[in-house]
């Protein structure tokens, strides 16, 4: 095991799940341990990645179409960002990433989980995420703080229920495939008790990786 060495960590959850709530704190936890971080999000995280984002949450496309430039954008972000940042020996916080097309497309699409996989191996070659925070909610739960809390949805927002419990179940799918890099969060708990348990992953993660954990840890 390398000396301080680097960490990808990805946030994972349904719309309106509240992985957003915490991206800040754990941002602070990170660096407050003297972790040199980039923090980013997908579908974006560059230019060109931020481009087609405003085209896949807002324009309307058929279902290849949607996944072909998600790893598109996600093709741009691995090579031109997350990669450098990780091999210089960065940290890598990133809202969504791969297991959000195996949920949203795969799964809440249904085009099934091989293409996604395929391109996966194809942009990623077999690297990907250390650690996987999915914050879950039962659905009624995520479309309720949907509803309160966007004044303007997208198109992905806007999908039905039916869409939505099949993202669910297909992001439950993937922690089940791989239990050591994924946390599942239960996002229902207050803020403290959540934050509590992420600080106790984080601190774990820092200590594996020649870091001690930060402290004056305010929730």
């Amino acid at each position: 095991m390398t000396t301080r060495g680097a960490c990808f960590i990805t946030l994972e959850g349904l719309d309106g799940a509240g992985k957003s709530t915490h991206i800040s704190w754990i941002e602070d936890r990170l660096r407050r341990a003297g972790v040199a971080l980039l923090s980013t999000r997908e579908p974006g995280g560059t230019p060109l990645g931020e481009t087609l984002r405003e085209l896949l949450l807002h324009r309307p496309m058929d279902l290849r179409t949607e996944t072909l430039l998600m790893f598109a954008a996600r093709n741009e972000h691995w090579r031109t960002r997350i990669l450098p940042a990780l091999e210089a020996g960065q940290w890598v916080l990133c809202d969504r990433y791969t297991d959000a097309s195996f949920a949203y497309q795969g799964g809440g699409r249904s085009l099934g989980a091989e293409p996604v996989r395929i391109l996966e191996d194809w942009v990623q070659q077999g690297r990907g995420p250390d650690c996987t925070l999915l914050f879950d909610v039962p659905l009624e739960t995520a479309r309720e703080r949907l509803a309160q809390g966007r004044a303007q949805t997208d198109r992905f927002e806007r999908e039905d229920e039916a869409f939505f419990e099949r993202t669910r179940q297909a992001y439950h799918a993937r922690a089940a495939t791989d239990p050591d890099r994924f946390r599942v969060i239960d996002a229902r708990r207050s803020i403290e008790a959540i934050r509590l348990e992420l600080g106790g992953i984080l601190d774990g993660l820092l200590r594996t990786r020649g870091y001690a954990p930060a402290t004056l840890d305010p929730v």
